[in-house]
């Protein structure tokens, strides 16, 4: 093809001689370009109805306005939360001041074999941590408790929406019920904000504490930012171990260990999996789920705990399933929860600044005699359950004690697992009847009296001043004539005792009867020697061990030995409560001979043992509203007394009836395996012959009249009233009709 007519271009380099020239755009391209452009149509604007406008615009401007304000707020607030959460960990205390918050110490009481059987105050076992219990008792807490503890900051907003979803739902206030308290906040709470309990500010502990766990908006801000210092200050397993020291857990325990000590008997690294769910059940409500309180209701709360535990990952189904078919059982001593009663007494008779105000743990080494506490425990059990009607509100108490006043078991009431509660054995005072009848010829014995002398039982009336005549009889309304001391005090006639009474005089009897450890207030009148005073069962019971060990008195007793808790060495110790001598050695098993007859052929022959010797004597107040029998054999003396709180009196009850039969199954079941031992007992002088001498009744004055109707020799008394001119009625043994322990009408008796 020929380019002829073409414009060829220069073969010259277009840079090589500067620059070339620049070529000029075809003209037709660029009007093609322009040909092909077209200009894009504009949408119409659309006029908004300014009715709608306006509040919209008003609506952006709002939010615009609040969004602003909230951000800033917020972080004006957050900054605030920061600076007061960094503040307040940084006052926190060392993690070692905050395991134990106890105002006041423990008590711990050892039985005489040196186990663990009784605990009062604030029981704490000792410091533990998260890693130092078992990981069972750690798990099952927190499942329980706070499940996402150790993802959160110190508050879960979750758990708190949940709670107040929760308390609107039951028609309670928001804050009000279910609280959504983590576990960081609980301790918060147990520590008080870091508030130690003050004396002077707080009328008492409960108040302050009360004053600790208040709810309200203010407080709950207050407890968040303390739980997010902690978290700043201590790791979660600090957290977790004040927790686990400072919880109340029931049973009067506070922490984890104390809790595994007093239910289980064993320290908190070696709890299982049931014990563990049921220590942790308790925090919702130590004290009804306690389990020395209700186990099956605490087991069955520890069901719902492994659940979650299993629930939580924290067990497998087979090991869940094995927890639940094998809940945990108390130790033999909580089990038991014997000696509330002596425990009780231990503490209110014990020093003060080591037992009820203590600010230390203390250890007590007591008396208590475990096997004896059973004893009488199923004894009173049996005889209610076999000889009581049922539903009768009647009750009972029985004390056993050794001849030196060891006290080795008490028992305050029917209901024997208690504590604090009202005891029978010591705090109530009640009419003694018959039983203070051996005080009075102990009295006489002592000035030189035969069990063998006689006095006539004859009708017999004293004037009381300003109360007019007074003629004491017997139960059987009848006269036995002259009867030997020994057959009145075996039949428990009352005429007799009165003019023994009087012949040696009121006031030495009240004596004798005192120095024995009778403290209350003795009757001034001759009703004295029929028991118209009141006294306790442990001053009786107590008394009567001073006639078994020769005639010194006894203080009962039941502290052996003191220690704080970790140290070896006693603070104080108690080796015997003898005392100083009442009456004579010789006086005092001529009266055991006498009351060794009460047990095999007098009002208390329902007492007496088949193998071993007895001496004791029953007691029956006026209108049978007390029934008493107090006894000994070589080796416990033993108390029983029987009635009502009310004073209503007993129905068909007397001293040689119920109270001979308790404790008759109570001493068998203390002697079971022991060999027999005699009685220190002195047989009496046989009686000398003489005439015997009657006396003359309601002739001449009232003086004379009060003279009179006394011993039928010559007068051997010291003090009081006696007759001058009569004499000590010696003669053949006279006798009587032995009759029930139970008074007539207006009469105090056996």
């Amino acid at each position: 093809m020929s380019d002829s007519g073409r414009k060829r271009p220069p073969l010259v380099a277009d840079k090589r001689y500067g620059k070339a020239p620049r070529k000029a755009a075809p003209k037709k391209a660029a009007s093609k370009s322009k040909a092909k452009r077209k200009p894009t149509p504009r949408k119409p604007v659309r006029k908004r109805n300014p009715i709608i406008a306006w509040p919209l615009a008003l609506v952006r401007l709002v939010v615009r306005l609040v969004w602003g304000l909230f951000w800033r707020g917020g972080l004006i607030v957050a900054t605030i939360i920061a600076l007061a959460v960094f503040y307040t960990s940084a006052t926190l205390p060392e993690l070692s001041d905050l395991m134990d918050g106890r105002a006041k110490g423990s008590v711990t009481m050892l039985d005489s074999n040196g186990m663990e059987f009784a605990w009062r105050g604030d029981q704490f076992g000792g410091v533990v941590t998260a890693d130092s219990v078992s990981p069972d008792l750690k798990n099952a807490v927190v499942a329980t408790e706070d499940k996402r503890f150790f993802r959160h900051f110190g508050v879960s907003p979750r758990g708190i929406a949940s709670a107040v979803r929760i308390n609107l739902r039951e028609g309670r206030g928001p804050l009000s019920g279910h609280g959504g308290s983590t576990i960081t906040q609980q301790v918060a709470k147990l520590i008080c904000f870091g508030r130690p309990y003050d004396p002077d500010q707080w009328e008492n502990e409960a108040a302050y504490e009360a004053d600790c766990r208040r709810s309200s908006l203010t407080r709950k801000i207050k407890e968040a930012i303390f739980a997010m210092a902690m978290e700043v200050k201590y790791t979660k397993n600090e957290i977790l171990s004040i927790y686990l020291n400072r919880a109340y857990m029931g049973g009067g325990a506070y922490g984890a260990e104390a809790a595994m000590q007093r239910f289980f008997g064993k320290p908190a690294a070696r709890a299982t999996v049931a014990e563990g769910a049921i220590l942790a059940g308790l925090l919702t409500a130590p004290s009804t789920l306690a389990p020395t309180a209700n186990l099956e209701r605490s087991q069955n709360r520890a069901g719902v705990v492994i659940r979650l535990m299993e629930d939580q990952g924290y067990l497998t189904a087979a090991q869940a399933q094995d927890a639940i078919d094998n809940p945990a059982r108390l130790s033999e001593a909580a089990e038991a929860k014997a000696g509330g009663y002596f425990a009780d007494w231990v503490m209110s008779s014990g020093p003060e600044f080591f037992t009820r105000n203590t600010t230390e743990d203390v250890v007590i080494r007591t008396t208590l005699d475990p096997r004896i506490q059973k004893a009488a425990e199923e004894a009173l059990k049996v005889i209610f359950e076999t000889k009581v009607s049922p539903g009768s509100k009647a009750q009972a108490a029985i004390v056993v004690m050794s001849a030196d006043g060891a006290v080795r078991a008490m028992v305050g009431g029917r209901k024997t697992k208690v504590v604090g509660a009202f005891n029978r054995a010591t705090q109530a005072l009640r009419q003694t009847g018959s039983a203070f009848k051996p005080f009075v010829y102990a009295t006489a014995l002592d000035m030189g009296y035969s069990p063998m002398d006689l006095i006539d039982d004859a009708p017999y009336c004293v004037d009381i001043p300003g109360s007019g005549g007074w003629c004491p009889k017997n139960y059987d309304r009848k006269f036995h004539g002259p009867v030997t001391l020994t057959e009145a005090l075996r039949a428990s006639l009352n005429i007799p005792a009165v003019k023994v009474a009087q012949t040696v005089g009121l006031d030495p009897v009240r004596k004798v009867a005192s120095d024995f450890g009778i403290e209350s207030d003795l009757a001034a009148s001759p009703a004295l020697a029929l028991g118209a005073s009141e006294s306790t069962l442990i001053e009786m019971t107590g008394a009567y061990a001073g006639i078994l060990n020769g005639g010194s008195a006894v203080e009962p007793y039941g502290l052996v030995e003191l220690r704080m808790q970790g140290d070896a060495e006693p603070l104080m110790t108690t080796t015997g409560g003898v005392r100083e001598r009442v009456i004579s050695e010789d006086a005092a098993q001529q009266l055991t001979w006498m009351m060794h007859q009460v047990a095999t052929r007098g009002t208390g022959t329902r007492a007496n043992l088949d193998d071993r010797q007895v001496a004791g004597k029953t007691g029956t107040t006026q209108a049978a509203r007390d029934a008493w029998f107090i006894g000994f054999t070589a080796d416990y003396v033993a108390g029983v007394w029987m009635g009502y709180d009310d004073n209503t009196p007993l129905k068909g009850v007397t001293g040689s009836g119920l109270p001979s039969n308790i404790w008759h199954e109570t001493m068998i079941r203390v002697h079971e395996g022991m060999p027999p031992k005699p009685l220190p007992m002195l047989n009496p002088i046989p009686a000398r012959n003489a005439p015997v001498k009657p006396v003359p009744q309601n002739s001449g004055s009232d003086i004379e009249r009060l003279l009179r109707g006394l011993f039928g020799g010559g007068n051997r008394s010291s003090g009081g009233t006696g007759n001058p001119g009569g004499g000590v009625l010696i003669g053949p043994v006279g006798g009587g009709n032995t009759g029930p322990d139970r008074p007539p009408q207006g009469d105090n008796t056996r």
